[in-house]
């Protein structure tokens, strides 16, 4: 089966076919599980979550299982910690990635190209081949069992820091070069003309900052051992141990966990999917 498209070229309708099955078989592996977690926790004890064929939708929809979450951990007072951890992570992501990347793609100084080498190679190497040498250096700063310690050895990405090198390098050198002429210094050209140009790359540092501080699991686990302090994937890790065959009550503090995630990328998804493709001239 073949027809026209828009610009009145013949696409053939097999193909096509094929790629929205391709697409949806993706869209089902990717966003199945979550609506499972979903409707799972919605489900009320009179239903059976692992009949076959299974259901999605809840029969008798219910936000009990949500409030039985509180009564079984402080899931509150952990996620209050997790925001407090991702929000800084964040902030000195955004900040410290900014001012090295533009540090790295617009100024010249003496090992510039060394340095960029260094950010790469800091990627290939294991986060858990470093994660003791981390927990002694907290130990020695006596910043173990503290939220600082959980941030400060993700405070600063080297993949942000390259993501805003490559940001940077992309603007147009004529624009920075007016703006030399007109007497303004590095921090005026950095803060006025070269930073508003890159906010979708700022975005994606700030998004992919946010998801690795909020997911993160094994190294707040590690230095933290005050409960009070545990961040949310580490505290709503109690729901397995003890309740593990009540998975209405896993499933309730999935999505809870994964909620902020998803608020925070609706709010930048716009400056997310645009990307460094801001023009740094305008009119």
């Amino acid at each position: 089966m073949t027809g026209p498209d828009r610009r009145g070229r013949r696409w053939a309708g097999g193909p096509l076919l094929v790629r929205y099955l391709l697409l949806f078989a993706v869209l089902a592996l990717t966003v199945g599980p979550f609506l499972w977690q979903l409707s799972t926790s919605l489900k009320g004890p009179g239903e059976d979550i692992y009949r076959y064929p299974p259901s999605l939708v809840p029969h008798h929809p219910t936000l009990a299982n949500y409030a039985a979450v509180a009564q079984v951990v402080p899931v509150w007072d952990f996620a209050l910690n997790s925001v407090k951890v991702a929000v800084a992570n964040v902030l000195t992501n955004c900040a410290g990635a900014a001012l090295a990347g533009y540090a790295l793609a617009r100024l010249r100084f003496r090992g510039r190209r060394v340095a960029v080498v260094v950010f790469i190679m800091a990627m290939l190497v294991p986060v858990e081949s470093i994660m003791i040498a981390q927990f002694l250096t907290m130990r020695q700063l006596q910043l173990n069992n503290t939220l600082l310690g959980v941030v400060l050895p993700a405070c600063i990405g080297a993949m942000n820091v390259l993501l805003m090198r490559n940001a940077f390098a992309a603007l147009p050198y004529e624009v920075e070069e007016a703006a030399f002429v007109d007497g303004a210094n590095a921090w005026q050209r950095f803060v006025r003309i070269a930073l508003p140009s890159v906010k979708g790359t700022l975005a994606v540092v700030a998004v992919f900052a946010f998801m690795g501080a909020w997911d993160d699991f094994l190294w707040p686990l590690i230095v933290l051992s005050d409960q009070s302090k545990f961040t949310l994937t580490v505290g709503l890790n109690y729901l397995h141990g003890t309740f593990a065959d009540n998975q209405r009550l896993v499933a309730a503090g999935s999505v809870i966990a994964v909620l902020p995630l998803i608020v925070m990328f609706a709010c930048l998804q716009r400056y997310f999917f645009r990307g460094v493709g801001e023009g740094a001239v305008k009119g």
